[in-house]
């Protein structure tokens, strides 16, 4: 057994409740669905200082 795995386990990102190991790092399937939403909702993302490119011309030909 690792004691020091189950003593420094960080809680569910999404609740704060300790993981399940079934989940993990989540509590639950909920908790990981929620996420999974976020996610896929643009509730998480990265900032950066690029601008978006326009497409160019040469793309669009056939």
């Amino acid at each position: 057994m690792n004691a020091k795995a189950t003593t420094s386990a960080k809680p569910c990102p999404v609740c704060g409740r300790p993981p399940d190991p079934a989940s993990r790092p989540f509590c639950s399937q909920r908790c990981a669905d929620v996420d999974l939403g976020r996610w896929l909702g643009g509730v998480y993302r990265i900032e950066t200082n690029e601008t978006p490119q326009p497409p160019s011309a040469s793309s669009t030909e056939d």
